[in-house]
């Protein structure tokens, strides 16, 4: 399970406190106590047989009591009450449970043993298989709690109260959450969500990335793990919430030696990693007020000589990000502030009035190249904080790449509300303004990182991967277990990897030796290790994980980290770390690899290659890109491919969107729509197969490159309870059945998966879209609105069957 229910439990209509305590110091106390400070509008009951009345209120001795089901309970008791209690809450209906304690169960990086008792163990299992039945979610055990600050709910008994805010909170750790929450009250700072997971036994980290991914309140998401329990959901979550919001993340436990591995995951799922707890609780202030810097540059604005050489020293330290200037800005700036010096930073003198930051907001405003505005200012006589914070919000429609600003400490709580209300974040020395906004850069780079659309597959890739599959398996019924020497090298040339006989030569001043490995990690399975023996003359220069599968931008990024990557015969190298991603992709009965890797300017080959192999591995973090779904065959006098969609597909289905009618684009996407940019068109064709599908028919053209003809996509939920469809034909290939080819197939698709139901809309004027629905085997359904049909089918019993004369 992942969000199933998790709105609920993130907007409770009723909540009942079981075990909610008068006593001092309990934990049903305490719980019970912040309930009522919060000021949840809902009903609030609580449930103890030794108490009457808490306060005013009644307490019901019992479950069945209570006057309806409650939406979700806190549940305060002993472990062994736990499956009783979850047992009568689901047969009364409730959704969601968050168990409140002390933390009992605690995983070691290094041994991987729990060291928590067996007793403790043995309830929560209990538990969770009393929730079972009723599909109930279940925080904890060991929760501080779930507080949604902007309906006042607080599942639990957080430190203090909480301000609504625009960032959430996730974190394992009870008192780290509640020192983080203590931080931004004394500084006036909200969010959106908090989330203390306690011993994520059911919720973890990835069903929450996966609710916060959508939820509207929140604009960004701070992260701070140890362990990552479900590597696959991990990724898939994480990958889907940053592409729509900021998620930055710290780890605790660099001592870990695959402490690199999760930085490479975290990177590959365009997280931005921090590296304290003081980094990432500025980004509270940063990305809960402000708004996410759209480029890499900023303008520093000042009165100081000596606070803008301080400005500078920072942002040097953090990677640089002043914006160069151009004669128009210099010129523009120089009349607006005659006295001023003009360049970045810009220093207005000692004698500046809070109207000069305002004249300096306004000569910035038409230079887009000037990027994100700082001011970063110490008191003076002549401009007062509050004063230039006043003029910084009435002219902060001239701001609109963003306004920072730095106070040095040096501002009262009323004025830092006031910018807080108005959308600035104040940091207290330029060195967190110049940490913070890089972290904003680094987002902005991770996520286009995701969005890019690769080269496509290397050229020299070979053929007979099916061979190679064959040569693996054959070995394996044969009781070999390990491959090298020449029938290693014979598996890797059908990949089209150069392997040289004899081991590399000694370290020289001309080559990269790089060791490469595969391991079977715990957690993220199937993972490369890459070491640099040798680098130019530079030792141990690189050590690097990546995840598979890698395509050739995720290469390019690794070999970019390489020492003197400029000197590196790039493109080789390149489809040498393709060639082997696919090696460990298309064959899962290699579980372990052992190679060199050696580069020259002019060269790069394999040396001693060494293959484990096995009948189980565990699976890829990252679904790779499902070829066994590939299905050639002649239909209609053409020789067609239907396939799963790739990310090199982007320019080939720019040109079918392009090759559609605008009234067939209206009904496909319910309104105009002319073409779709480079970021709509990576979302369509860099899919999460994991969850996701989208199979195409292509036709290859005279001069050899295919052309796209129908895409046939489903998105299923998180819980894979629902997927909905969405089908499309090019204009001149329509009533000639290719609607059906791509249905029937995505249909059975999401029938073997597992999928429960598929569901689909259409306007009500798209008649063949509502007839192939309908032979297809699909229920019509009305919707909200009377122009939209809706399509529902129950994935189960046979395969579906072609319907006669179906049509797209």
């Amino acid at each position: 399970m992942t969000v199933r229910n998790l709105d609920i439990l993130f907007a409770p209509k009723s909540i009942a406190v079981i075990g909610a305590s008068s006593r001092p110091g309990t934990i049903g106390e305490m719980v019970w106590t912040r309930m009522l400070c919060a000021g949840f509008a809902g009903p609030v009951w609580p449930v103890n047989p030794r108490h009457e009345f808490l306060g005013a209120e009644r307490v019901f001795a019992d479950i069945s009591q209570l006057p309806e089901s409650p939406a979700v309970a806190v549940i305060c008791t002993r472990p062994q009450t736990w499956p009783s209690l979850v047992e009568q809450l689901g047969r009364r209906g409730t959704k969601a449970v968050v168990i409140v304690g002390e933390a009992r169960r605690r995983e070691s990086r290094h041994r991987h043993k729990r060291s928590a008792s067996s007793d403790s163990d043995e309830w929560t299992a209990r538990t969770l298989a009393a929730a079972r039945p009723f599909l109930l979610r279940i925080v904890g055990p060991a929760s501080l709690g779930v507080v949604s600050p902007s309906i006042n709910a607080c599942l639990g008994a957080p430190s203090c109260n909480v301000k609504p805010g625009g960032v959430a909170w996730v974190s394992g750790s009870n008192a780290l959450t509640n020192g983080v929450l203590g931080w931004a009250r004394a500084r006036g700072l909200g969010f959106s969500r908090i989330v203390a997971l306690g011993d994520e036994a059911d919720v973890d980290s990835g069903d929450v990335l996966d609710y916060l991914a959508s939820d509207a309140s929140t604009r960004a998401i701070l992260l701070a793990v140890e362990e990552i329990t479900s590597a696959r959901k991990f990724m898939s979550a994480a990958r889907a919430a940053a592409r729509n919001k900021p998620v930055l993340v710290l780890r605790t436990g660099r001592d870990d030696p695959f402490d690199r591995l999760y930085g490479a995951a975290f990177r590959r799922a365009g997280l931005v990693r921090v590296d304290s707890l003081d980094d990432l609780l500025d980004e509270i202030e940063t990305l809960g007020i402000g708004r996410v810097a759209t480029g890499d540059v900023a303008t520093v604005v000042t009165s100081d000589r000596g606070v803008g050489a301080l400005t500078m020293d920072a942002f040097s330290a953090a990677g640089d990000g002043f914006a160069p200037w151009s004669v128009d800005v210099r010129d523009a700036v120089a009349a607006a502030l005659p006295r001023a010096v003009t360049g970045n930073p810009l220093l207005l003198g000692d004698d500046a009035s809070p109207a000069d930051f305002g004249a300096a907001l306004e000569a910035l405003a038409p230079h887009r190249e000037t990027g994100t505005v700082f001011i970063v200012h110490a008191p003076t006589h002549s401009a007062p904080v509050a004063d230039v914070a006043r003029t910084l919000i009435a002219e902060r429609r001239h701001a609109y790449r963003g306004l920072l600003a730095c106070f040095f400490g040096c501002v009262d709580a009323a004025t830092r509300d006031e910018l807080h209300a108005n959308g600035i974040p104040v940091h207290t020395t330029p060195h967190r303004l110049a940490r913070g906004f890089a972290r904003l850069v680094d987002f902005r780079e991770g996520r286009e990182l995701l969005m890019q659309t690769p080269d496509g597959l290397p050229a020299d890739v070979p053929k007979d991967i099916d061979d190679a599959q064959s040569e693996i398996r054959i070995a394996l019924e044969n009781g070999i277990a390990e491959l090298n020497g020449e029938r290693a090298a014979r598996v890797l040339s059908r990949f089209g990897l150069t392997v040289e006989p004899g081991p590399t030569d000694s370290l020289s001043s001309d080559a990269i030796h790089v060791d490469t490995r595969l391991l079977n990690h715990r957690v993220f399975g199937p993972v490369f290790e890459f070491k640099t023996a040798g680098a130019l003359g530079l030792a141990d220069a690189l050590h690097e994980f990546a995840l598979p599968p890698l395509n050739p931008v995720l290469a390019r990024d690794l070999i970019a980290r390489l020492p003197r990557a400029r000197e590196l015969p790039a493109e080789r190298l390149l489809d040498t770390l393709t060639a082997l991603s696919q090696l460990v992709c298309y064959i899962d009965e290699i579980v372990a690899l052992r190679l060199t890797i050696r580069v020259t300017r002019d060269s790069v080959a394999v040396h001693e290659p060494q293959l484990t192999l096995g009948a189980h591995r565990k699976p890829l973090a990252i679904v790779p890109y499902p070829r066994a779904m590939e299905e050639t065959l002649d239909w209609r006098g053409m020789r067609i491919t239907v396939r799963p969609i790739r990310p090199e597909d982007e320019d080939a289905h720019r040109a079918f969107v392009a090759a559609n009618t605008a009234e067939d684009l209206r009904l496909r996407f319910f309104g105009a729509v002319r073409s779709f940019d480079h970021s709509q068109l990576a979302r369509m064709t860099q899919i999460d197969y994991d969850r996701e599908m989208a199979l195409i028919v292509t036709r290859q053209k005279d001069d050899g490159t295919h052309e796209t003809l129908g895409v046939a996509r489903a998105i299923a939920d998180p819980d894979n309870e629902t997927a909905e469809f969405a089908l499309a034909a090019r204009s001149d290939m329509k009533g000639q059945g290719l609607g059906w080819l791509l249905l029937s197939r995505l249909i059975d698709y999401e029938r073997k998966r597992g999928t429960r139901w598929m569901i689909g809309e259409a306007l009500r004027e798209n008649a063949g879209m509502i007839a192939l629905a309908r032979k297809a085997g699909f229920e019509l359904t009305k919707t909200e609105d009377p122009g939209v049909v809706g399509f529902r089918m129950r994935l189960c019993g046979a395969p579906a069957q072609p319907p006669e004369n179906a049509r797209s």
